[in-house]
């Protein structure tokens, strides 16, 4: 048999005809976010897949994958909030504030009462630090690249916010909490501080990350498991989760000049538009989806055009 010739994986085309895809990845402990991502290069065979957020090494819970056309979807999603499930323990802090890391400081773990005394005072706007081993860039470099060659620099503060703070259970020196919080903000920062508040050490233990804006890890496939495309989630079912999304069906001269990259209009549609939406999604008559509008300056413009 000879040997056939190797497609370039860039070349290779999406067999549902979408030019790309979501997929909601439930990252285990021990894998890094890029090693979660190489996996799903392989099956998909292409190498235009990025994710939205990085998950620590020791970390699970929720990625978000986008693929082809789809990674323009990107700052919709590092937007949103987050939802944890964090594990810290008190009486140690170490140099990563994870258990990867070495430690730096010990003090004796606090009570409950001093815990629940502190929580307050870490719900709603707050000025935080992020982790010297981050992924922040500093003049730039990676801020963890830096720290793992003993050079520590003053790490920017910035705005963050947290929602909700749900104390689940505390069984000294570890303490279980949930954390709905805004995009930027590092839990390792958040246990370090805490444990400086309550006189007392801490870092993360474990750490998963439950939701992403309004989605659940529930929904999520295992690295191990994805199968390709057969595990896409529903990008029509994105948008329309978001609650800020609608529909409309393109006439055949519509889909020409979409096809064409011409700017849009109401007469591209088989009936005019009922409402105001931030996203449109553009189908053919078939129920194909052919584009994402997004609102912008007061009109619709092209977030993605699959079309062409």
């Amino acid at each position: 048999m000879k040997n056939q010739k190797k497609q370039n994986p860039d070349k290779l085309s999406y067999p549902d005809n979408t030019g790309g895809g979501i997929v909601f990845l439930h990252k285990m402990p021990g894998l890094t976010s890029f090693q979660a991502l190489g996996q799903l290069k392989r099956v998909l065979g292409t190498r235009k897949v990025g994710h939205t957020g990085t998950l620590d090494k020791f970390a699970e819970g929720l990625l978000i994958i986008l693929t082809g056309k789809l990674t323009r979807l990107n700052s919709i999603i590092t937007a949103m909030d987050k939802e944890y499930v964090a594990t810290i323990r008190f009486g140690t802090e170490t140099d990563t504030l994870d258990p990867e890391g070495e430690t730096v400081a010990t003090a004796d773990p606090p009570s409950l009462e001093i815990i629940e005394s502190k929580l307050d005072g870490f719900r709603g706007e707050l000025s935080q630090t992020p982790p010297q081993y981050s992924a922040i860039h500093i003049d730039g470099k990676r801020a963890h690249s830096l720290a793992r060659k003993g050079q520590l620099v003053e790490m920017p503060s910035r705005k963050i916010f947290i929602y909700d703070l749900e104390l689940l259970e505390y069984n000294a020196p570890d303490l279980k909490l949930r954390v709905h919080c805004s995009k930027g903000t590092y839990i390792r920062s958040l246990a370090r501080d805490l444990g400086l508040a309550c006189e007392s050490r801490a870092f993360v233990q474990e750490l998963v990350r439950t939701s992403v804006g309004p989605f659940k890890l529930e929904n999520a496939v295992v690295v191990d498991d994805f199968r390709g495309i057969k595990d896409y989630f529903s990008w029509e079912d994105f948008f329309l989760t978001l609650g800020n999304a609608s529909l409309a069906v393109l006439n055949e001269d519509g889909l020409e000049k979409l096809k064409h990259g011409v700017p849009f209009n109401e007469g591209f549609l088989t009936t005019s538009l009922e409402e105001e939406s931030e996203f449109i999604l553009l189908k053919d008559k078939e129920g194909s989806l052919k584009a994402v509008l997004e609102m912008k300056d007061g009109h619709y413009q092209y977030k993605i055009n699959l079309a062409p």
